[in-house]
């Protein structure tokens, strides 16, 4: 019985942590520091006042961390959709690829040229620092609506560059020992493997669970969600295996998936974004129990990672970043929030991790730096990034969120139900619904204002923001148009 009382004590202790850790988001939320940060630091504290929660190998962080980035990127790709991330994909690709390389050069030749490290470590260091977090940028803006490109950027940089960034990591480790050609050559033909067959396998995968999911129906409600993660582990250790990036597999099988329609989608959607969220809690945790405060000042680690920290986020992304992203049509305001906002999370700390697992002298020293950018970077500029976006005149509202639900269920899937959102400046924004040129083919059923129900009658007016769930016999009027134009397209001249 000792050994079961011994369990119930380790049971107990990680429940109470992931509950403290949960409601940490409401301290987040009052002292505007992201709640990644209190999680990373609270556990670093956490491993200095307790020793023995410090005794994890790297490779099992490695592990751990991996398995919550595969959970996270497909959320994080279900999240954005293919619909939505359309319009800017270029753009997102562009950034995610270059920025995230001349990132890397930029923090490179800092840290050689201005800290005095070998090249070798301040490639690593580079390397480590150049991709956004997607734990941290989906904490800040996940409950933030931004109006514009910025949001859309913020989110697909993230997503994008993470799989490059560890890409360009598992090079400069494996091209270690090569002359500088061979290596130069081996790196290249590495990447684009890693990226290409990552790419493939994603868009793949996705294809294949979009078809599962609308047409191999299960016994039960509770294995819908199931199944998605699975076959996203699937995605991601096919496309591993095979020589590519399972993180960009990942990534991109979660958006080709976000924009389908298929039975218990919401389920699916409400699964998967709480099981992103333990993930997060989990990653950071992990991280944080693998630093050691005291160690800082020894190893010589606080003042150059404060150092790089600064001119990472006032020099290296705002310079070669925003000479990267001049060929994207930005205004002065957006492209300034967007280059504030790159921020710093679990994947440049997992990614310093490797510095151990290469055998490379000075890897607690470099982890350290890591350590103390990443704290910067989650606590500076995501405290800070409601206040840039407001600056630079980029409209960011906190979402509220809508806990209770009315809907109805059916065997088969429903056809001539549309849900849509009245925009500003449309036909139906400050228009009666008896005013509305609905014809005869379309009539509004429900109308959700501001997490309030509005009774749809023939005098209600509509207002931009409003959520109207409409009925029509028809995908288009008798003219051959959408109907929900009234809603979505600002009237003509």
């Amino acid at each position: 019985m000792k050994g079961v009382e011994s369990f119930g004590w380790v049971v107990l202790g990680v429940s109470l942590v992931v509950v403290v850790t949960i409601l940490s988001n409401r301290i987040s939320d009052r002292i505007r520091i992201p709640a990644p940060a209190l999680f990373l630091v609270g556990a670093a504290v956490a491993s200095d006042l307790f020793p023995s929660l410090a005794s994890m190998r790297v490779q099992t962080v490695q592990n751990v961390v991996t398995v919550a980035l595969i959970m996270i990127l497909f959320d994080g790709g279900m999240g954005l959709g293919w619909r939505h991330l359309r319009p800017n994909a270029g753009a997102v690709l562009w950034i995610g690829v270059a920025g995230t390389a001349v990132t890397a050069a930029g923090i490179a030749a800092f840290a050689h040229f201005g800290l005095g490290f070998g090249w070798q470590v301040a490639l690593l260091l580079g390397t480590a620092l150049s991709p956004t977090d997607p734990a941290v940028v989906f904490s800040v803006l996940g409950r933030r609506e931004i109006v514009g490109r910025s949001g859309v950027l913020l989110e697909g940089e993230a997503g994008a560059n993470d799989p490059v960034g560890i890409a360009l990591m598992a090079v400069l480790v494996g091209a270690a020992g090569l002359s500088g050609g061979d290596a130069v050559v081996h790196g290249l033909v590495e990447f684009v493997r890693q990226m290409a067959i990552g790419g493939v396998a994603g868009a793949a995968g996705g294809w294949l669970l979009q078809r599962l999911m609308r047409r191999l129906p299960l016994p039960s409600e509770a294995l819908y969600p199931l199944r998605t993660l699975a076959f996203a582990g699937a995605v991601y250790g096919l496309a591993t295996v095979a020589g590519g990036s399972g993180f960009l597999a990942v990534f991109v099988a979660g958006i080709v998936v976000g924009d389908a329609n298929a039975p218990y989608k919401r389920e699916i959607e409400r699964f998967h974004s709480a099981v992103a969220s333990l993930a997060e809690v989990v990653a950071f945790v992990v991280l944080g129990l693998t630093i050691s405060l005291r160690d800082l000042p020894k190893v010589h680690a606080l003042w150059p990672g404060l150092i790089i920290a600064v001119v990472l986020t006032l020099l290296v992304r705002p310079l070669l970043v925003g000479l990267v992203s001049l060929p994207v049509r930005l205004r002065a305001g957006e492209r300034i929030f967007v280059l504030w906002a790159g921020l710093k999370g679990a994947v440049p700390v997992l990614l310093g991790t490797f510095a151990f697992t290469a055998g490379i002298p000075g890897a607690q020293r470099i982890y350290e730096i890591v350590f103390v950018v990443v704290t910067f970077s989650v606590v500076v500029q995501g405290g800070l990034a409601p206040t840039v976006a407001k600056w630079a005149k980029v409209p960011m509202r906190s979402t509220e969120l809508e806990p209770w639900a009315l809907g109805m269920r059916f065997r088969e899937e429903p056809t001539g139900l549309h849900r849509y959102r009245v925009a500003a400046g449309s036909t139906a924004d400050g228009s009666t619904i008896a005013d509305l040129p609905l014809g005869e083919n379309l009539w509004i059923s429900m109308i959700n204002r501001d997490g309030r129900l509005v009774q749809a009658a023939p005098n209600t007016v509509l207002h931009a923001g409003d959520e109207v769930l409409a009925l029509a016999d028809t995908e288009t009027d008798t003219d051959g148009s959408d109907p929900g134009r009234i809603f979505t397209a600002a009237p003509e001249d």
